[in-house]
């Protein structure tokens, strides 16, 4: 039996329609006015935005594994709090050892994600290493549907040289992959820490005082010479602050071709909440941190500009008991990681389209369709058009909620966005051709699908 979704406006890629949708066999059939609907069952949605299935650009799901500090939600959570969400597909990030194979990474993130996801799903790829093994590694990764890449500038078992990310940016290039940057000078992250310690503030609050802006400002210009070097797209993550934006349309303005994501935190909070009482700045731990008013205000104004390519969530869920206050007495030591998959639809919604800043038109290029062109999956996802995959997602306007950590589907014992009231809820979302959320209700699980993805295009 087919979907017919009726009466609802549809954000397509030319812009909202009133009109009628029909979905059969997983894919979307046909588009128009007042179609037939024969044996379809009918969902209804007058009044309410139906939206291509939302893409999550950055997760990161059973992250630790076996630690102490493993992240509270693994793909079988990760992923049903990402559908009752309205995501439809997430992208995460697999993680070889170092000094291991990037098969071994990708065997690995497919033991756990096989099976036990409730959304679709594909993998970026994590370089910790790279030697004439690695390299070589590339065109089988390619073939299994890899075309994205991960490099870091902070972390001392993480990152990268100079020399070897450019080596990195052109040989992925080659495949007609694209490469992003976690973009914070770890040195100077390093020094930032050892001065906040030393002048004896161990809390919460010295987290964004250890990586202030001109930390990503530096990486962000120095990730964007080696892209220019190298001749190559490249990617930001994460972007935070008003100077690292400013390095990213300096380099737009003269030629390059660059792409930036920035997340829902940076959006809605800012820096004061690391002086919460007791240690509850921890739960708002992560890197970059939140930063000023003004940085945020920027963010909005290059989202509504265009120079904001994709806004995905660094979902990365540590638990406040137990795991967060680990830095108790060493903010160095509170594991750096937010909760979010969940509920980044309706915050940017809430934020952003009620609040007059972007168009749902904007929000659906933001959350769906140039997530799915900028990591090789357009239009099969990302739009409502005839043959496109049946993913989609239909907000309620009409109805306010308020995000909690009681009911919420993450399996994380807060939520940062703790009684932020919504414009909107998730009424309805499709999976495959499949009905999988009803009036806000999850019906079914496990019925995610592994993404194998294509080139890039770069549209810019």
């Amino acid at each position: 039996m087919g979907i017919l979704i009726r009466n609802g406006t549809l954000v397509c890629p030319e812009g909202p329609v009133q009109a009628d949708l029909r979905v059969d066999g997983g894919k979307i059939t046909a588009i128009g006015k007042d179609l037939p609907v024969e044996s379809c069952q009918v969902v209804e949605a007058a009044g309410k935005l139906v939206f291509p299935g939302f893409i999550d650009t950055h997760t990161h799901f059973e992250m630790n594994k076996g630690l102490v500090n493993e992240t509270a939600d693994g793909w079988a959570t990760g992923t049903l709090a990402a559908l009752a969400g309205g995501t439809t597909t997430v992208l995460d990030f697999s993680e070889p050892q170092r000094g291991a194979s990037l098969a071994s990474a990708l065997d690995t993130w497919h033991r756990r994600a096989d099976g036990r996801a409730s959304c679709n799903y594909g993998f970026h790829m994590t370089i910790k290493d790279w030697n004439p093994a690695i390299r070589a590694e590339l065109p089988s990764m390619t073939r299994a549907g890899i075309t994205s890449y991960k490099i870091y500038f902070a972390y001392d078992n993480l990152r990268l040289s100079d020399g070897d990310a450019y080596q990195v940016v052109q040989a992925v290039a080659a495949e007609g992959g694209i490469v992003g940057c976690h973009c914070e000078n770890g040195d100077l992250v390093s020094a930032g820490i050892a001065a906040q310690k030393a002048a004896g503030r161990m809390g919460p609050e010295a987290h964004p005082l250890s990586r202030p802006a001109v930390v990503e400002a530096e990486a962000v210009n120095r990730w964007l010479a080696i892209g220019e070097m190298a001749g190559c797209p490249v990617n930001i993550v994460h972007l935070s602050t008003q100077r690292g934006l400013e390095a990213a349309q300096a380099a737009r303005a003269r030629g390059q071709k660059l792409y930036v994501e920035t997340c829902p935190q940076y959006l809605v909070m800012e820096d004061s909440k690391y002086l919460l009482p007791g240690f509850e700045g921890a739960k708002y731990v992560f890197s970059p941190p939140l930063r000023k008013q003004e940085d945020q205000d920027a963010l909005w104004a290059a989202l509504e500009s265009g120079d904001i390519d994709t806004i995905g969530t660094d979902h990365c869920s540590f638990n406040y008991k137990g795991v967060k206050e680990l830095g108790r007495e060493d903010f160095s030591k509170i594991p750096n990681g937010i909760p979010g998959v969940e509920h980044r639809p309706v915050l940017v919604y809430t934020a952003g389209v009620a609040a007059g800043k972007i168009t749902a038109h904007a929000m659906m290029q933001l959350l769906a369709a140039q997530p799915a062109k900028l990591f090789g999956m357009y239009p099969q996802k990302g739009a409502l058009q005839v043959g496109s995959d049946a993913d989609i997602t239909i907000l309620d306007p009409n109805q306010s909620g308020v995000i909690t950590a009681a009911g919420q589907h993450q399996n994380v014992d807060y939520t940062p966005y703790e009684g932020f009231q919504t414009a909107c809820t998730v009424d309805t979302v499709l999976l495959n051709g499949e009905l999988a959320v009803s009036q806000g209700e999850v019906l079914q699980t496990y019925r995610g699908k592994y993404v194998s993805r294509g080139s890039c295009a770069f549209w810019r």
